[in-house]
């Protein structure tokens, strides 16, 4: 059985398929695959689906921002959670939905964890290497559906995760700040699907694939290779700060820093480059360093 390195406290853990079977009566497993046909197709028994999408709608001139918490509040009742069981979350490749962009990238895993958390819940888990993981270990999948008792869940936003963009920008240049940018190269260094190219600047180039196996977008690499890809960066005593398009990428990072690391002080820029980017006042850089 993989052992993790953080805190057995930390509000956030990764869990092995070993230990999910032997915890199952005793946590409430979300299944995010990309879409409920998948779910439907097969799951880990015990799961009940959530999809992603629940979590994040228009506000003001954003196109995808975090829900107000009490609708999500509405939604982690109905699906069975509560703030006194650990719950663990899962997602897939999308079987049935793999044809479509964007889906079943292995970011609905970190998208549903972080949006716990963020909401109040203090008892995360994720499933390293997802539902392949659950069944490359001989485990079985199943059709049948729990039922879903509804919860008393309270949701509470918890600002101390995340910084919006005038704080963001109070921030800047300060040597006691590191900015990591988790889209994909080309999008950090030229132009990609935003109105502006580039990144934010001072902003340094770490996208989260590479925290990932090349097989398997829900599996971490080991412990040696992702504690060598931070080695090069002086985050002794920092803050960090890590965003990428809509704030869906940087949730990999984001949990990575602050819980498999335990980096004392991590905030993600929800809003991300999608907002930064969409006020025309807002500087960027192009190319492959940071300013």
């Amino acid at each position: 059985m993989r052992e993790y390195p953080y805190p057995s406290k930390s509000e956030v853990r990764w869990v092995s398929p070993e230990w999910l079977d032997e915890n199952m009566d005793d946590v409430r497993i979300i299944d995010a695959q990309p879409n409920v046909h998948d779910y439907i197709m097969g799951h880990i028994p015990g799961a009940v689906y959530m999809n992603e999408g629940l979590l994040r709608a228009a506000r003001r001139r954003q196109p995808a921002s975090f829900v107000p918490a009490e609708s999500i509040e509405a939604v982690f009742r109905s699906i069975g959670i509560s703030g006194d069981m650990p719950v663990v979350v899962y997602s897939g490749p999308g079987v049935y939905s793999k044809c479509t962009a964007g889906l079943g990238d292995g970011l609905e895993q970190t998208m549903v964890a972080y949006a716990l958390v963020r909401f109040g819940h203090r008892m995360v888990h994720i499933l390293d290497g997802g539902i392949e993981g659950w069944m490359e270990s001989g485990r079985k999948l199943t059709k049948e559906f729990p039922d879903a008792q509804e919860s008393g869940f309270r949701a509470e936003i918890r600002r101390e995760h995340f910084v919006e963009m005038e704080e963001l920008k109070s921030m800047m240049g300060r040597d006691d700040v590191i900015i990591f940018d988790a889209r994909p190269t080309p999008s950090y260094e030229g132009q990609a699907m935003w109105i502006k190219p580039g990144h934010i600047p001072g902003a340094h180039s770490l996208p989260w694939r590479r925290l990932m196996t090349e097989k398997n977008s829900r599996l971490l690499r080991d412990d040696e290779e992702l504690r060598s890809l931070v080695s090069g960066f002086d985050l002794e005593g920092k803050r960090i700060i890590v965003y990428c398009g809509t704030g869906r990428e940087a949730t990999n990072e984001y949990l990575f820093f602050r819980y498999y690391l335990g980096h004392p002080d991590v905030r993600i820029y929800e809003g991300s480059f999608t907002e930064w980017s969409s006020y025309p006042e807002n500087p960027t850089v192009t190319g492959p360093n940071p300013r």
